[in-house]
């Protein structure tokens, strides 16, 4: 089976790892790929995975590579093309493709959509309410004494989100949104949500339109610096199983969302293969929904696939073609954590270039796996070309094992400016 993977980031590079390791895979490709993906071979027969230069949102050039190429699978990593109908379009020409429509990307796509399904299905949630004029954001903000998420209503990479402890926090956070447009278009309407506190978690239930089948638990770190400080990034890390999680209580939780979820989507015709990833808070008042996603997590992917045992490419065609009833989730008792080295100054400006030193050392520890997410070969070397630039990951036996070489791993690589969080998985411990 010939398969292409769209995309070009650490989500991507884990896809592509775990794919490669199917004895169905016999060729591969990653538009546009990056320098650690371009170093996979296929367990089948040894071929490399090829880096192909086409950008993950060209889809008339994406569609044209796979028709001249014969592929039969694109697998989409990332949530634009999937926002843009690559899908329909794939779907249109004949082709297989793996990840939600157009119209079933609107869980991710638009902030609005999602949240007003979620008040329609009876889905746990916060208080809220969408706007398209600053004035009247302004207010709403004020009825909740400033105390909210505000977020913009289209994609923004994960960091369309600014949290506000009073009115003028939020007054600016709506400038910044509506009127400076910080996040571009995406900005044109806010969702507001009022701010609830508890612990956050990540749920990935792999879709067929029929049913789901539920990862294992996992928590991201969004913000940048230590104790959840600093802005909100792509994610800065994460692990799984969590520990104050347990199997019995994850799937009381998933059951409040995913059950209505799905009646939601049959009820209103909407027909869902992929990867929901819904962004959860353990409230006092119970399990809250504070978004949803329509594809994988990244860097939950570098953490669910270093501890799946299934073969990816079965569980894909399965959720393309509603077969997902006949296969089971098997996983890994082993705890896997990510952490996530940085450029300087990410998620604000960077610098680019940097040569990376130790990812061959790091890589040789037992149990670690180093995804790249921002790099590309120059030359001979490895440099940055991202904010995110490697997802360090280790599988241990125990959440502090794993924490513990995910650490070593790290502390053997180098670029100018790297930084990471120290306390991933913490909370955990």
């Amino acid at each position: 089976m010939k398969i292409l993977v769209i995309g070009g980031g650490g989500r991507e590079h884990a896809l592509v790892w775990k794919l490669a390791q199917s004895p169905r895979a016999t060729k591969m490709w990653c538009a546009p790929g990056n320098a650690g993906i371009a170093g996979e071979t296929l367990e089948a027969n040894g071929s490399a995975v090829e880096c192909v230069g086409i950008g993950a949102e060209d889809v008339p050039s994406l569609l044209a590579f796979v028709r001249d190429n014969r592929a039969d699978l694109t697998v989409v990593g990332p949530d634009n093309p999937l926002a843009m109908g690559i899908v329909d379009q794939f779907q249109a020409a004949g082709l297989r493709a793996w990840g939600p429509t157009q119209q079933a990307a609107q869980f991710e796509s638009s902030k609005i959509f999602s949240q007003e399904f979620m008040d329609r299905n009876g889905i746990p949630t916060m208080q809220s309410a969408s706007f398209t004029d600053a004035a009247a954001a302004k207010a709403f903000a004020a009825s909740l004494d400033g105390k909210c998420a505000v977020k913009a209503d289209g994609l923004a990479l994960g960091k369309g989100v600014l949290i506000c402890h009073n009115t003028s926090e939020a007054n600016e956070a709506i400038e910044q949104i509506m009127t400076d447009r910080a996040f571009g278009e995406a900005g044109s309407s806010v969702l507001i949500q009022e701010l609830i506190t508890g612990m956050e978690v990540s749920l990935h239930a792999l879709c067929d339109g029929q049913c789901s089948k539920l990862f294992p638990s996992s928590q991201d770190h969004k913000r940048a610096l230590d104790g959840d400080e600093g802005l909100n990034t792509g994610g800065m890390g994460t692990y799984s199983p969590v520990p104050f999680l347990s199997e019995e209580k994850l799937t009381k939780i998933a059951d409040s969302v995913l059950e209505p979820w799905l009646a939601g989507c049959a009820a209103e015709g909407i027909d869902f293969r992929g990867m929901l990833y819904p962004g959860i808070m353990l409230t006092d008042d119970g399990p809250k929904v504070l978004e949803f996603n329509a594809r994988f997590g990244d860097p939950e992917t570098q953490v669910y696939l270093t501890r799946l045992e299934n073969d990816l490419v079965d569980l894909l065609e399965a959720s393309i073609d509603g077969t997902l009833d006949g296969h089971e989730l098997r996983c890994s008792v082993q705890s896997s954590v990510c952490v996530v080295m940085a450029s300087g100054g990410y998620p604000g400006s960077y610098e680019k270039g940097k040569v990376i030193t130790g990812i061959a050392d790091a890589d040789a520890l037992p149990g670690v796996k180093v995804f790249h997410a921002g790099t590309k070969l120059d030359g001979e070397n490895v440099v940055t070309s991202g904010g995110r630039v490697l997802g360090v990951t280790a599988l241990g036996q125990g959440l502090q094992a794993a924490r513990d070489l995910a650490y070593e791993a790290a502390a053997r690589i180098h670029f100018e400016d790297a930084f990471t969080r120290t306390d991933i998985a913490a909370k955990g411990l």
